[in-house]
């Protein structure tokens, strides 16, 4: 059996969606998104074969400001960006105590360690609950094209909450044939605002204290 780490998720996900869409039908998936820079990418590819709705759910961000400002560039994309099938949006709940409380214990945690584990099961579980209840095909996210995570921790969480909400995770590893330099280009082209910390408060304190450090060896 091919090992999780040999496991070609975006061949995957091009083979699942030349399945459900051989009849012609455009699938109904719901699109988690972290921000709109990973989306770019994401929503032009997607939307070449399906109607995409965008859910923004990332009760993680800190602070408040930051979150109203990554929310706003995000549906400030999706209405100025051309795309084959319509592209709609939902925005979650934006709920920073379950953040927390999914993070309880772990706030001592590395970056990319168990923290962040359990951010991603909050993320998806949530996304899969609302693909779930309003009837869509299959849900994703547009987290697998950072070069920074874990794409194989990624589609097994999806799975996994797939499975427990009764709706089809569409695996993917968006970075690959060059997707994240798609998404690096689009920003660019739409001026796309692109933070520099992944969102949650331990990540701003983690880049703060590596501009610090940088700003002392500079001196």
């Amino acid at each position: 059996m091919e090992s999780q780490n040999k496991i070609n998720y975006q061949r995957l996900c091009e083979e699942r969606i030349a399945q459900v869409t051989a009849d012609g039908r455009v699938p109904e998936i719901l699109l988690h998104s972290c921000c709109a820079p990973c989306s770019s990418y994401c929503i032009e590819y997607l939307s070449q074969y399906f109607n995409v709705t965008v859910f923004y759910y990332n009760p993680n961000i800190y602070p408040d400001s930051e979150y109203y400002h990554r929310v706003k560039e995000q549906q400030e994309f999706i209405q100025r960006f051309p795309t084959k099938n319509p592209v709609g949006f939902i925005e979650g709940d934006f709920d920073t105590k379950e953040f927390y409380s999914a993070a309880k214990g772990l706030e001592n945690e590395p970056e990319r360690g168990m923290r962040c584990t359990e951010c991603f099961k909050l993320r998806l579980g949530r996304t899969a609950e609302v693909a779930e209840e309003k009837g869509f095909d299959l849900f994703t996210s547009t987290l697998t094209i950072s070069p920074m995570k874990d794409a194989a921790l990624l589609n097994r969480i999806g799975q996994a909450m797939g499975e427990k909400y009764g709706v089809e995770w569409l695996p993917s590893d968006f970075k690959k044939k060059n997707g994240y330099l798609r998404s690096c280009q689009i920003s660019h082209e739409y001026g796309i605002y692109r933070q520099d910390y992944c969102g949650c408060v331990f990540s701003y304190k983690e880049r703060q204290k590596e501009k610090e450090e940088r700003t002392l060896k500079e001196a």
